[in-house]
């Protein structure tokens, strides 16, 4: 509550017209003039008014100004996605979320300490397998000190070298943040299917919301079409925006808009993807610490509000050179896209702030 009150006091002193009508413009250019953004992309919607904006450059170095049509990588947004996909299965009973990823999967788990046989889809929906992510301080050595932002990891690989060490606890003894689950996750879509998991996710979310920015890349570290220019925290900040998702894949792969990220949650949350049962599922919560807990594929995070924290649902994605939050209040009726262009990889390794500024500001101006 306090910062969010020093940053429309912030704005409102620069005398803008804008920033002293509007508390998430205000809280998002300051973002970018003094939190150290170079760019940010917004759409906010309060009840039927929606909306969109941006502030800053989506390319600092020819200073294109950033809008809500630039496309960035969503990071972990996608797990909504692959969750949506997951649960749309398991409502044509083409499997049970209480099945044991060794059927699923059978001889992929494998590993010190492993029961494969006991972690099952549900768990690994809402992190509580104990299946972790490479613990090999240099997994990303291709990217971030060989410089080959091109380097392809295949799913399968990331996998292996993440069950090289025993598991986090046993599953469903407790809860812990795992990319590889998603990863599995995804295996297990196309084993079921037999089918392309991108496939899958176009056929049955894109192009039935008509998300037409959105798309899946799996190797190319290139990103098409208009798009913000990510950065990390270096000085001068080095250009991370090509750089090959293979690792993330149905983890944190995909590509979108701050519009199209918003019809979807917007869709999913409301009900419109999934049949009652799987949209209990959904939203059946593990609380992980204070400050949220895990659903299937989405998340809810308690935000510091006047009069006391309120809680919100959606994702948060974070990866080389962006972040985004896409939240909602429980009916809809507020929701924030937000996208920003600086993530620090390495600096998120050495356990170090990667970003120069919270988000937070923002989210609670558009949410309380």
């Amino acid at each position: 509550m306090g910062t969010l009150a020093g940053v429309l006091l912030a704005s409102a002193s620069a005398g803008t017209a804008a920033a002293t009508e509007d508390p998430v413009r205000a809280a998002v250019e300051e973002l970018v003039t003094a939190g150290g953004f170079p760019g940010a992309v917004v759409q906010v919607r309060n009840g039927e008014a929606v909306s969109r904006f941006g502030a800053g450059y989506a390319n600092p170095v020819t200073r294109e100004p950033a809008g809500p049509h630039h496309r960035f990588r969503i990071a972990s947004n996608t797990k909504a996605f692959v969750a949506a996909v997951v649960l749309q299965l398991a409502g044509e009973g083409s499997l049970s979320l209480d099945d044991p990823v060794e059927r699923r999967l059978p001889g992929v788990v494998r590993g010190p300490g492993y029961r494969p046989d006991e972690i099952t889809l549900r768990m690994l929906l809402n992190h509580t397998s104990g299946v972790h992510d490479p613990l090999d301080p240099h997994f990303f050595d291709p990217y971030l000190v060989q410089g080959n932002r091109a380097h392809i990891y295949p799913p399968s690989e990331v996998i292996r070298r993440s069950l090289v060490d025993p598991p986090l606890f046993a599953p469903g003894a407790d809860v812990k943040y795992s990319n590889t689950g998603y990863l599995l996750l995804g295996k297990v879509i196309e084993r079921i299917t037999r089918n392309d998991v991108r496939e899958e996710i176009q056929r049955r979310l894109l192009d039935p919301l008509r998300l037409d920015r959105t798309y899946f890349p799996v190797w190319s570290p290139f990103l098409r079409g208009a798009h913000l220019h990510g950065y990390d925290l270096s000085k001068p900040a080095k250009d991370m925006t090509v750089f090959s998702p293979s690792y993330d894949w149905t983890a944190g792969a995909m590509v979108s808009t701050v519009d199209d990220l918003a019809t979807f949650h917007r869709a999913l949350l409301a009900g419109r993807l999934l049949e009652p049962a799987q949209q209990e599922e959904l939203e059946r919560l593990v609380p992980h610490s204070e400050y949220g807990a895990y659903g299937a594929g989405i998340e809810t995070l308690n935000v510091p509000c006047p009069g006391g924290p309120k809680t919100f649902w959606g994702n948060t994605g974070a990866g080389p050179g962006f972040y985004s939050v896409s939240l909602s209040n429980e009916d809809g009726s507020k929701q924030i896209v937000l996208a920003l262009n600086v993530y620090d990889l390495a600096a998120e390794l050495a356990k170090k702030a990667p970003m120069p500024s919270r988000p937070l500001p923002a989210v609670a101006a558009a949410l309380c």
